[in-house]
């Protein structure tokens, strides 16, 4: 069985949103996969597009494998590192703001 992997490191969005739309995807032939994150309405689902044509087209050069014979084996999102920033507060204090981030890992094989 014949795998590629696509990774994207450091994408600004929260891994708790990102896994909204990576659920949406899971076990899915590709092509569903495609339509289903172009429609779906959210951030995640277009920046895990990206990724996810990144491995089908890692697929197609290495292993010479065509695009309906793919299916998505594996997307995790990891938490990336958090950039730290603070908002002002009254007499003196401070109100953390973390901006997080997020690496995106999609796998597809074919079935």
């Amino acid at each position: 069985m014949q795998q590629s992997r696509a990774l994207t490191k450091y994408i600004r969005i929260s891994p708790r949103k990102a896994r909204l739309a990576a659920g949406l995807i899971r076990g899915l032939s590709v092509e569903d996969a495609i339509v289903q994150l172009q429609f779906s309405g959210l951030k995640g689902g277009i920046l895990l597009l990206k990724t996810l044509k990144s491995a089908i087209a890692n697929a197609e050069t290495t292993h010479g494998v065509q695009r309906r014979d793919l299916e998505v084996q594996e997307v995790r999102i990891d938490p990336g590192p958090t950039i730290k920033r603070a908002k002002p507060k009254n007499r003196g204090g401070r109100a953390p703001i973390n901006k997080r981030t997020s690496h995106f890992t999609v796998v597809v094989g074919s079935r």
